[in-house]
């Protein structure tokens, strides 16, 4: 919380963002993560400071589309606050004064903005990326625009039980799957050139985009009552998602963001993408609990090993980059601290309550009746490089202690 200053100014269009070089999009994911810090721990110590972040945030117009940035806006940017105001309304969180907008209003605005954007000029269907023809994007159908429009129509379907929002949820997949975006064999890849109608498929690949179809197929496997079509698609693509495990031989199930991290070129925005994956994955254990033990696998080592990151700068807590070099690896920032959290607290998942749905809405409660197995084979990972520190990762006993002194740890920085 300390890369945090908005409640340390008298510049009101600040309060809810975080400083430069971090983009407005990447704090309207971090009070999300500490929305769910809340349901995990019982924690308030944070609460107001979220309310008044997402209430600032919110805009004049109710729908996240501050003026100080608006004209900066992509999609997907929009998405991540709209995609906060909605795990409020699933976690229960407090709600504002009656004066303010509620939290599922401002989701189901969000979510009303976006598929009014969804544009048949070109591609027979999609969002674009940037909001206004003026920014670079604009002509690019991404995955994660498609991913958090999907998965709020499906977050909505399942609270609300309204019909209209799984319509949606069930159109984005199609088109997104019949674009190519989402691979036969479930991978996700970045997005296309409207300019060329879509003929041409950018195939890097991002952790956040596979997560965010995932957990929006899990909400839906769930909200059908385990209907065969959203549970294959949410084990399938929990299988692609082991693609940003295991980076190395001696570092088997680490998560890692192969399409930056190796090279250590990952930008301001990607450093933060593991966080999501940590997020989703374990989210998708309460929708899909025979996703459980393979997710629990991953998410622990991963949280054992971010863990070993987290011992650099002068405090000897800051958390760094590449989880897998057995310690810090000298980079620091909002990202970095914000994976780290995910993961370790994701894997309090188990001992909290689902999403909370209307009154109106039965849903029948989710039990585990087979166990998926995560894919093995493929070609052997390299060599790793050095390990920066020794010793043994966590051991089991007491690690609910480990884990709630090493979340406490990460906000505070």
């Amino acid at each position: 919380m300390t890369y945090y200053t908005g409640n340390q100014t008298t510049d009101p269009t600040a309060v809810g963002r975080l400083p430069l070089p971090y983009y407005w999009w990447e704090a309207g994911a971090m009070w999300a993560g500490l929305i769910d810090y809340w349901h995990f721990t019982n924690d308030s110590s944070y609460n107001r400071i979220i309310t008044e972040a997402l209430l600032a945030q919110a805009s004049p117009t109710e729908n996240f589309m501050p003026d100080a940035v608006q004209s900066q806006l992509g999609n997907d940017d929009q998405a991540f606050w709209g995609l906060a105001a909605m795990t409020a309304v699933e976690r229960q969180f407090p709600n504002p004064p009656s004066t303010s907008p509620q939290w599922l209003a401002l989701a189901e605005a969000v979510f009303n903005d976006m598929a009014y954007r969804w544009d048949t000029t070109s591609c027979n269907g999609g969002l674009k990326w940037q909001i206004f023809t003026f920014n670079k994007g604009y002509d690019y159908k991404n995955a994660i625009s498609q991913g958090t429009l999907f998965q709020l129509a499906a977050r909505l379907t399942r609270h609300t039980g309204n019909q209209t929002y799984l319509d949606w949820a069930e159109k984005v997949w199609d088109w997104t799957a019949a674009i190519g975006l989402i691979g036969g064999n479930y991978r996700v890849f970045d997005g296309s050139d409207d300019l060329l109608n879509c003929s041409e498929i950018n195939h890097i690949e991002w952790t956040y985009n596979t997560a965010v179809f995932l957990y929006g197929s899990a909400i839906l496997q769930n909200y059908t009552n385990g209907s065969t079509l959203w549970t294959d698609r949410t084990t399938g693509l929990l299988g692609a998602s082991t693609s940003f495990f295991s980076p190395y031989k001696n570092a088997t199930n680490i998560m890692f963001e192969p399409a930056c991290e190796p090279g250590s070129a990952c930008n301001t925005d990607q450093l933060s993408f593991k966080a999501y994956l940590s997020r989703w994955l374990a989210a998708t254990t309460k929708m899909a609990p025979a996703t459980l033990p393979a997710v629990m696998q991953l998410l622990r080592t991963s949280a054992e090993a971010a863990a070993r990151s987290c011992s650099g700068g002068s405090n000897g807590q800051t958390c760094g980059t590449k989880w897998y070099v057995g310690g810090w690896d000298g980079t620091a920032g909002v990202g970095q601290q914000l994976s780290a959290l995910e993961v370790v607290q994701g894997l309090l998942v188990n001992v909290t309550s689902p999403p909370a749905v209307q009154r109106n809405v039965h849903i029948i409660e989710a039990t585990s009746t087979a166990i998926i197995t995560l894919p093995t084979g493929g070609p052997p990972p390299p060599t790793s490089p050095r390990r920066v520190n020794g010793g043994a990762f966590l051991q089991p006993r007491g690690l609910f202690a480990v884990l709630m002194t090493g979340i406490m740890t990460l906000l505070l920085l």
